[in-house]
């Protein structure tokens, strides 16, 4: 599977921008089976939603599924929704797949999860469970409850966000996932960690770990990027330069995933509590 990792500036509270430049650096990119955006990429990591927060359908949403239909690939990343179930505010993570024929599977309100981890939808998304409290971001939003895996092509997706990598219980590998995605607006000061803690999660959950972080700076932060790929070995395979847009391309093979598990089986030797 080809995966493609978008680090990019984000002009704030500023949707249609964001989604024109985006879409340039997605149709100027190699082919991908999957894109990633960094967190909030259409409008920059608001603290305060009130006035920059879209509807659940919104247009940065349907930006998206066009998206996805055009290059006939996945498009993942966050946007700043109200629920239209509670009013409450989500920091929510998409994962939206291209239609394939069936109309009826365009409107991801028209679909119904099941139970447990795995939802059921063409489109799934997940609400980030670990709000950024040191920044406020508790003060307006509501924190996810569900652990969220997605398949696609053959790859199973556990959805994070940002400030969630730091909690590796978490982020634990139950061996139904093979890859992290984890979309962050990440500042520049403790970009050390962000480095550390993509690496820590690759090593000890024997999977792939794609971390997309954005560049620029918005009202209070500065951001100098650190997208890279990790494969289950620990190893960076493709990364960004540091305060430069840029999309990277690469492969990751369940194929090789398997094979490195079925030889060092370590997660058979996780705690199970």
């Amino acid at each position: 599977m080809k995966i493609s990792l978008i680090q990019t500036n984000i002009t704030w509270a500023d949707p249609k921008e964001n989604a024109r430049h985006i879409e340039d650096l997605i149709m100027n990119a190699e082919e991908s089976d999957l894109y990633v955006l960094p967190e909030m990429w259409s409008t920059g990591f608001a603290t305060e939603p009130e006035g920059i927060a879209e509807e659940e359908n919104g247009e940065s949403l349907r930006w998206m599924q066009a998206m996805a239909n055009k290059r006939h690939a996945a498009i993942a990343g966050s946007i700043a929704v109200k629920s239209s179930a509670d009013g409450s505010f989500r920091n929510r993570f998409y994962f939206v797949k291209p239609h394939e024929g069936d109309t009826e599977k365009a409107d991801i309100n028209n679909k119904k999860p099941q139970k447990g981890d795995m939802q059921a939808t063409d489109n799934v998304y997940y609400d980030k469970r670990h709000l950024f409290t040191y920044g406020g971001e508790h003060l307006r939003y509501s924190a996810g409850e569900r652990r969220v895996v997605t398949e696609w092509r053959g790859m199973r997706f556990l959805l994070l966000v940002c400030y969630d990598l730091r909690f590796p219980v978490w982020a634990r590998n139950h061996e139904d996932y093979d890859c992290i995605l984890c979309i962050a607006s990440w500042p520049t000061p403790r970009l050390s960690a962000w480095n550390t803690l993509l690496l820590a999660r690759a090593i000890e959950n024997q999977c792939y770990v794609a971390g997309v972080n954005r560049v620029g700076k918005d009202l209070s932060c500065n951001y100098s990027g650190g997208t890279q790929l990790i494969d289950a070995y620990g190893r960076v395979t493709a990364s960004c330069q540091p305060n430069t847009e840029e999309v990277i391309t690469s492969e990751i093979s369940i194929d090789s995933l398997n094979a490195f598990r079925k030889k060092f089986p370590v997660l058979k030797d996780r705690d199970i509590f």
